[in-house]
Order: C-alpha cells, then structure tokens, then sequence
C-alpha cells in the first residue's frame, strides 16, 4: 500500500518544517551524487533553508564559478554586473573616508587651514582640545600606574632587606654566644687545682687572659687559697 500525496504547501510547524527540510536536503543532494555518476552531468546545487544555513553540492568534475560562468555565457546573462557596481561604490566610499580623515590630519597639525570659516575653526578648537584632554587623561593614568608599581616594588624590597637584617643579627649573635662559651670552657680546663700541706685548703691556678697587644704577656697567674 503507497503512501498518500501531501499537499504541497508551507508547513506552519517551525519543527515540523525544520524537520521536513533536513530529510528532503539528504535526499536531494544524494539524487545530484547519483545524477553525476550515472549520466556524467555537471550539478551545482546551492541550498539555504530559513536560518540561514547554506547546504550546497558540486560536481567533482568542475566546480561553482566554471558553472556559472557557463551558465552566463549560454544565457546571455552578466551575473556579476551587479556585485561588480556594489564593490565599486564601496570602494569610491572609502576612498572619501580616507581623504576626509587624512584632511582632518593635516588640519590637526595646522595645515590647509585656509578655506575653514569661523564656525569650522571653532570645532576644530573643540576636537583638538578634547583630543589633548583624552592624551592627558592616558598619559596620568600610565604615571599612576608606574608610581602603584614603583611603591609595591619598593616595599617588597625593604621588607627584604628588613628579614635579611634580622637573619643577620641572629647570625651575629649566636656568633658572639658561641665564642663567649668556648672561652669558658677553656679557662675552666685551664684552672688547675693545687693540694698544699693543709688537707682542707687547695690552691687553685687560674689562668685570666689579658690584653696580649697592651702587656705582650699572654697570660698573667694569680694564686688563690682557700680555707
């Protein structure tokens, strides 16, 4: 049992349309494949559903200007004539665009200023003291922007040399701790204890370091005796 014929009409479902048009652009860009194959004919098919979205498909054989100039040449039809007139009024467009603005250059830096009436002259005045205000205004933002980096900077710096003070202060006294103790240990070894005739006093040699540069004797001995 075939199926039924449908109506021929726009689908007013978006969805449904959506859907009708991705199937159907499947099955018609697969007939173009199988036409060029089977008959060795040259297709250019170009689709665009109501997005916008482009599907298009050509023969391996050629490709879509050779067709169209062909088409243009059997018709008798100038395709381009209207893209070639659009392209050159842009292009005469932009030409007054940049003669104006390499006018309004040369007026900046005080030339053809000759044909400029008063009211001219004065929004000349206007757009260059705006412009001088826009470069002062960049140029103070940069300075505050320098002077910011320039103070972390010199923070960041002193509190270094603040840690390597103290790590070096810590060094100096352990320095001085460590030399007070090992002149300690040696006038302790140093001490020699001395019996005399009395069993309960002792002599006792205690060697005391004096300022060798001053006395240029070394050592000076002191007897001490004990009851």
């Amino acid at each position: 049992m075939g199926r039924g014929k449908i109506e021929i009409k726009k689908i007013e479902n978006p969805t449904n349309r959506q859907v009708t048009y991705s199937k159907r652009r499947v099955g018609i860009l697969k007939k173009a494949k199988e036409l060029t194959v089977l008959c060795d004919t040259q297709i250019s098919l170009i689709m665009f559903s109501s997005t916008g979205k482009l599907a298009d498909y050509c023969s391996p054989s050629t490709d879509i200007k050779g067709i169209y100039e062909r088409y243009q040449v059997v018709t008798g039809m100038d395709l381009w004539n209207a893209q070639y007139e659009r392209m050159q009024n842009t292009l005469r467009h932009l030409k007054e665009i940049n003669q104006n603005l390499h006018k309004e250059i040369r007026q900046r830096k005080g030339e053809e200023l000759d044909g400029m009436d008063i009211k001219e002259l004065r929004g000349l005045e206007q757009t260059l003291d705006e412009s001088l205000r826009i470069v002062r205004q960049r140029k103070y933002h940069v300075i505050a922007t320098q002077t910011d980096t320039y103070k972390k900077k010199l923070k960041s710096t002193r509190e270094t040399y603040r840690a390597l003070m103290h790590e070096l202060e810590m060094k100096d006294e352990n320095t001085n701790y460590n030399f007070s103790a090992e002149n300690q240990s040696r006038m302790y070894e140093n001490s020699i204890p001395m019996a005399t005739e009395c069993p309960h006093m002792f002599s006792f040699r205690v060697a005391q370091p004096i300022q060798p540069n001053l006395l240029g004797l070394g050592y000076e001995s002191h007897d001490l005796s004990l009851s």
